[in-house]
């Protein structure tokens, strides 16, 4: 465990190093994200910082490579070399297009590349949990590979919209995984594990990157860092994963070992469902699934009220609650964890409303006094009229049948007029 604490704090010490001279790079070649209508920040900040993250990570596996206890994975196959390089790869297209924004058809075939050359050269998924367990051919094999890269790839980019929530997120989900691959790995001859390796190097790139990356940040990630997070992390499942042979192990022992396949969609859960919202979102409105805009998980936290750090935060603590949670049921009573998963959920719901209610509370409040007061207004009993006003107000059937009447009757001149008439005729 301490050489892979030393790993993690190299990966962290030079991403934290190297990260200030990014930046300073970025400024002088342009790569300065303009403020978008989309966009939470309101200053244009340098972005690119996926570099001082890839170099960090290739310094720390540069490392292992040189510690007895950790150097045989790097001779006994080309499996952490293939992932170094297509790390590097996959930095590098995120450059691009934090540079040019790519378009994204563009930016998507060229994951789908990468993740094809990661396949080939030998980061697979060899075995299904189908029933049984089922060897899967070499084409299956690059196929589910290359598309777990990519939706991993794009699910953390979809969630790189707050600062320091990409980074912690995949931080949560590597500490969950490593912590998995690790008790798992003592199991073995060996606890070696190239897994675990590229897990805690990768935790500390992200820790060493938000110690510039908290709000308000001094620089972005980009799509060359969210790329690189979503890219290790299911490399590390993946690695895992092809290290297994379905002939050599007993179902029953060998069943818990899938987990990995599943393991990255549940620590990168909250990635993955805004991913698949937006989707569906955008493919609703007749839209790209590309299409930016404003109806992500983190901009809904913000339009409830919460500040940028406290729907970091909250979102950071569903992201655990989720990736441990999904790890400690291979290892705890379910009873026990289901129980403390929904404790931690009522807590969490609460801290993800509280803005909410502390706003629509007092509102609700007020417009039921107001309803109350006008309700019994209404019920008032109108003050008796005087017998004058009444009569004038509102005369009687008598009254108004003499008025009749009297309307009816001749003035005294038209009965002049009408004798003097008469007398002239007679």
């Amino acid at each position: 465990m301490r050489v892979y604490l030393f790993i993690a704090a190299v990966a962290g010490g030079a991403t934290w190093l190297i990260t200030p001279l990014i930046r300073h790079v970025a400024i002088h070649i342009g790569a300065v994200g303009r403020v978008r209508a989309r966009d939470v920040h309101t200053i244009p900040t340098p972005r690119m910082g996926g570099l001082g993250m890839l170099i960090g990570f290739v310094v720390a596996m540069l490392f292992a490579s040189r510690i007895p206890f950790i150097s045989g994975l790097f001779t006994a196959n080309h499996q952490a070399w293939v992932v170094m390089i297509g790390a590097i790869m996959i930095c590098l297209l995120g450059m691009a297009d934090d540079l040019w924004d790519l378009d994204w058809m563009l930016k998507l075939a060229g994951q789908l590349l990468i993740s094809v050359f990661v396949a080939w050269g030998g980061l697979q998924i060899i075995s299904l949990p189908l029933g049984s367990l089922v060897t899967a051919s070499p084409t299956l094999s690059m196929a589910i590979t290359a598309f777990l890269i990519v939706a991993s790839i794009n699910a953390v980019n979809f969630v790189d919209g707050l600062d320091g929530l990409a980074a912690g997120i995949v931080a949560i989900g590597g500490i969950a995984f490593g912590l998995y691959s690790y008790i798992l790995a003592r199991s073995s001859p060996s606890y070696a594990s190239m897994a675990t390796l590229i897990d805690v190097a990768l935790v500390g790139v992200c820790i060493g990157f938000l110690l510039h990356n908290w709000h308000p940040a001094k620089l972005f990630m980009g799509d060359s860092g969210s790329m690189l997070l979503g890219y290790l992390i299911t490399c590390a499942s993946i690695v895992m994963t092809g290290h297994l042979d379905p002939a050599s192990l007993h179902t029953s022992v060998y069943v818990p070992v899938f987990m990995p396949i599943l393991l990255p969609i549940l620590v990168l859960f909250l990635p993955v469902l805004d991913m698949c919202l937006a989707i569906v979102r955008r493919l609703s409105k007749g839209q790209s699934p590309m299409h930016p805009d404003r109806m992500h998980l983190h901009h809904r936290m913000l339009r409830i009220g919460h500040s940028v750090q406290g729907a970091v935060l909250i979102l950071w603590g569903w992201a655990a609650l989720i990736a441990f949670g999904s790890v400690t049921i291979l290892f705890f009573d379910l009873k026990y964890v289901v129980v403390g998963f929904l404790i931690a959920a009522a807590v969490l719901t609460v801290l993800t409303m509280l803005p909410y209610l502390r706003r629509r509370i007092p509102e609700i409040l007020e417009e039921d006094a107001a309803y109350s007061k006008h309700h019994a207004a209404q019920h008032v009993c109108p003050p008796p009229m005087g017998d004058a006003d009444a009569s004038k107000k509102q005369p009687d059937g008598h009254a108004a049948q003499r008025d009749a009447d009297d309307a009816d009757l001749p003035t005294p001149e038209e009965s002049d007029r009408a004798t003097t008439t008469g007398m002239t005729k007679n």
